[in-house]
């Protein structure tokens, strides 16, 4: 027998080793194809339809974060029916939405971007006070002769109501029994520091204190001074929406 013959392993052992290596080879190749796989674009693994169905049920922002992805994806992620929805899932329960956003022109996901940033707005406009009707009451610090007959302090309803108009003029309802024409009109006044930044900015009707402006979560407006408050009544159900153009 040669020496060569010694130093090699018996047949069993090489053929246990082969199958390892195979094995092992197999198992690579599994392991490479699933990393394709998972490194195929999902628009051409699932196609536009099926992305367009399960970007509806992705919030707003990860699907605004996919239009940077390819065209593909752009076509698919800034389509007007996808959109659409998110329109109506953040119009829901606000109480003024912009006028902007609800122009035929534009396209959803512009009407979204637009309603997200009008409501962030906190400078009210005469189209704001001409858009909606706002309730009013006095405050604590009014005298107690206004507020026993203000329904707000007595727990009737309803409350008091007050309307701007576009000519300067504000109004209230005829039965109101402290309006007596004295509050007929009204101003908004801003001024600014520089480069657009406001310095301040309230609204003043006839020579009352000033009234400072705020705005709450669900977009409605709030004007207050010491003795006297106005909130704007949801007028979401508009259809060519409010506000400035």
């Amino acid at each position: 027998m040669a020496q060569s013959d010694f130093l090699r392993p018996p047949m069993k052992a090489r053929k246990k080793k082969k199958k390892k290596r195979e094995s092992v080879s197999d198992e690579q190749g599994q392991q490479n194809g699933t990393r394709n796989e998972l490194l195929q674009d999902p628009f051409e693994v699932l196609g536009p339809d099926l992305l367009m169905t399960i970007l509806s049920y992705v919030d707003a922002r990860s699907v605004a974060l996919s239009l940077l992805v390819s065209r593909s994806w752009y076509a698919v992620a800034s389509s007007d029916r996808l959109w659409n929805s998110k329109c109506m899932e953040l119009w829901l329960g606000k109480a003024h939405i912009p006028r902007l956003a609800r122009t035929r022109s534009f396209s959803r996901l512009a009407a979204y971007s637009l309603s997200i940033m009008d409501g962030k707005r906190t400078r009210i406009m005469r189209e704001d006070l001409c858009a909606h009707a706002w309730q009013f009451h006095f405050n604590k610090e009014a005298p107690i002769y206004w507020r026993n007959l203000d329904p707000y302090w007595q727990g009737s309803h309803p409350l008091m109501r007050r309307y701007f108009h576009p000519d300067g003029s504000q109004t209230a309802d005829p039965d109101d029994r402290v309006w007596g024409g004295h509050e007929c009109c009204f101003s908004t006044v801003t001024s600014f520091i520089g480069d657009g930044e406001i310095r301040e900015h309230y609204v003043r009707i006839n020579r009352w204190p000033r009234m400072f402006v705020s705005r709450n979560e669900d977009w409605s407006w709030k004007m207050s001074n010491h003795f006297t408050s106005y909130s704007s009544i949801a007028d979401a159900d508009k259809d060519s929406g409010t506000g400035p153009l």
